[in-house]
């Protein structure tokens, strides 16, 4: 089920949101009845994959009372538990890139299975392995089955994040006054999905055209062109996931529920270590505290620290897809973040344009092989982008645009300035005073994207 479609917003969430609060005064139901309707959002576009996510759920508690009851078992149980959520992930995310992979190698032919990638198991499977692990460690302790089924399926972040820490949000899932209504959670959280929705509706579907038209066939595009495709794709992944983010984190607020934010401005970033603290921050947490930190972190002196920094970039970009151009992605920020740190020994400050304007550079170019469908593709939109294609540099492609092109462009410029000098939505909710300007904007907004949703489309992140 999409955040932006008419059965969501008119249907599932009103619903949602009055049964949860007629069964306030008994706590348990109102989060059985959570559980239940995140499962049927779940289930509702492939509802084949509802037991793959339930035996999940079951088999990951089931192992955490384990952890708990047996201590001395600790490292079998854990490597059972991890060992089974990375297998799950492998096998249906996967399974058809190490077979084309091996292929390349050997020179056979691979069997193709074409497994289906179930949404959003790559969030709830790192939400459960950080929770077995913290388990573990003596950190996490939930009796309630549905507590904990609640915090790995709240619909809210359930298909693409923010990936939830139990500490966070098991306390919120519990408490008795977070089952009754409050009327400025309300009032804060239909703004923060007004916000969401403009980004999404009038943001990124409208970059859409340019950044898909490019990469469809990036060894035709001349010099302009590709960059313009590439700046449209740089500003529409950010709008299209931050978006969503919002519109997940004000769901959540209509129930009392705070989640972390995930986005911070991220294109204002000064470095790449200041990109990523401000860029998918809940994985950016993750990544850190249950891979970064184990294999040792900035402990064992430089060499080390810079091959904890490759593993992780590297990895992390393995989990956004199953492809080497999500590898080369990873490997190129690692890099990058350890050239920063290199940088960063000299004690030479760089003024704060240049800085920037590098920063920007760099994550603009690197989005090239996470868009691209192959390498080939990526190196041509590359040699596109320096003049290397076998299109021109022409003043009469401004001239050319079709219609939706040019909205696009002008979009382009709009969505430029948003980010470089627009508040934030954290800063925005932080500051939210519901008066009549935040009505006004807030109604307008809901009511304009609705009338969009003829040309509803996915979020980007559900392909991963």
């Amino acid at each position: 089920m999409l955040f932006n479609s008419y059965v969501y917003l008119l249907w599932f969430l009103p619903v949602a949101l009055l049964v949860y609060f007629l069964l306030g005064r008994r706590a348990r139901w109102s989060v059985v009845w959570l559980v239940l309707a995140s499962l049927f959002f779940y289930g509702f576009w492939n509802p084949h994959y509802l037991p793959l996510i339930v035996s999940s759920i079951a088999a990951n508690f089931g192992i955490s009372l384990l952890l708990r009851r047996f201590p001395a078992r600790r490292m079998p149980l854990l490597s059972i538990g991890v060992g089974g959520n990375l297998t799950l992930l492998g096998v249906f995310k996967y399974a058809d890139f190490f077979l084309d992979s091996t292929a390349g190698i050997t020179g056979a032919a691979p069997p193709v299975l074409h497994i289906v990638l179930p949404l959003g198991i790559s969030f709830f499977t790192f939400t459960q392995i950080a929770y077995l692990v913290d388990v573990s460690r003596g950190m996490a302790k939930e009796p309630s089955l549905a507590n904990y089924a609640l915090f790995v399926t709240f619909f809210p972040h359930l298909l693409a994040g923010p990936i939830l820490h139990h500490s966070e949000m098991m306390p919120q899932f519990a408490s008795a006054s977070n089952k009754r209504p409050h009327a400025p959670h309300r009032a804060a959280g239909l703004f923060l999905l007004a916000i969401g929705l403009v980004k999404k509706v009038f943001l990124a579907d409208q970059l859409a055209p340019l950044a898909d038209a490019g990469f469809a066939q990036p060894e035709q595009l001349s010099l302009l062109g590709a960059w313009l495709a590439v700046l449209a794709y740089t500003l529409q992944i950010y709008f299209d996931f931050s978006g969503y983010t919002d519109m997940a984190l004000g769901a959540a607020l209509l129930f009392n529920i705070r989640m972390p934010p995930n986005f911070d401005s991220p294109y204002r970033a000064r470095n790449l270590r200041d990109f990523w603290l401000r860029w998918h921050m809940t994985l950016s947490r993750f990544l850190r505290d249950y891979l970064y930190v184990p294999l040792g972190g900035n402990r064992h002196g430089w060499a080390r620290t810079a091959r904890n920094v490759l593993i992780t970039f590297s990895l992390g970009g393995l989990w956004h897809g199953a492809a080497w151009t999500f590898v080369v992605w990873g490997m190129l920020h690692g890099l990058g973040v350890v050239a920063v740190r290199l940088w960063g020994r000299t004690g030479v400050r760089l003024p704060y344009g240049l800085a920037w304007g590098l920063t920007f550079l760099f994550v603009m170019v690197t989005w090239v092989f996470f868009r691209a469908r192959t390498m080939a593709d990526a190196l041509a939109m590359l040699r596109a982008m320096v003049g290397l294609a076998q299109a021109p540099f022409r003043v009469s492609d401004l001239l050319a645009l079709d219609t939706s092109a040019a909205i696009s462009a002008v979009v382009v410029v709009a969505a430029l300035a948003i980010v470089a000098a627009g508040k934030n939505s954290n800063a925005l909710v932080a500051t939210f005073k519901p008066d009549w300007r935040t009505a006004l904007f807030t109604g307008s907004a809901l009511v304009l994207a609705v009338l969009q949703f003829a040309r509803v489309s996915p979020f980007l992140y559900f392909n991963f």
